[in-house]
């Protein structure tokens, strides 16, 4: 994973930082991967984990229920491509 220093930040900066990840339980280190994160995300983009469990949670699916999926799945391995 990618390292990054940042140089010059100003005192009231890292205080407000230090401040906003102290709110959300987080480090500093943390709060600003997710600052960082959200800045270089596109907008309106929904990641496909996020939409399935949205879908879980709209259905209400209890444990035993949702148990279910993990008995019917197929879990036969998939074969590899063959370009020949």
């Amino acid at each position: 994973m990618a390292m990054l220093t940042v140089r010059n930040l100003p005192d009231e900066v890292h205080r407000a930082l230090r401040v906003r990840a102290a709110q959300h339980g987080h480090s500093m280190e943390a709060e600003v991967r997710e600052i960082l994160e959200a800045a270089v995300s596109p907008e309106g983009r929904i990641k496909l984990g996020s939409l399935l469990a949205d879908i879980g949670r709209q259905a209400r699916l209890t444990d035993d229920e949702f148990a279910v999926f993990g008995e019917v799945r197929d879990k036969t391995p998939a074969c590899p491509l063959n370009f020949e």
